[in-house]
């Protein structure tokens, strides 16, 4: 097996921990910690990415393709070095979002 072979694509439920995460120009930024999803609606929300010094949060469009051994993003290195640290779920850029969404849902009217 070689560095370019990343296996077949796989669904995001079955990602194990540990698999590296490549930006779009090929720079490894570090390994899957947790994939997050919406399981109520059954979505993918994301990943948090073990780095060398930290933890970052890739939204679930910055993704591109999830493989057997690889995980690649459809940003670059420099992009990437911009995510936003991850600090729990409470903190995540998509709590915060279906948090605002859920409460424009409630004040829809006719609900």
């Amino acid at each position: 097996m070689d560095d370019t072979d990343e296996g077949d694509q796989i669904g995001y439920k079955v990602l194990p921990r540990g698999t590296p995460v490549v930006t779009s120009d090929g720079v490894r930024i570090g390994t899957v910690h947790r994939v997050l999803d919406n399981e109520r609606e059954h979505i993918f929300d994301g990943l948090v990415v073990k780095g060398d010094d930290r933890r970052v949060f890739v939204d679930a469009p910055e993704v591109a393709r999830i493989a057997e051994r690889r995980v690649t993003l459809t940003i670059d290195a420099r992009e990437a070095a911009q995510l936003p640290e991850h600090r729990g779920w409470r903190g995540s850029v998509g709590h915060r979002a279906r948090r605002r969404m859920d409460r424009l849902k409630r004040n829809l009217p006719g609900r």
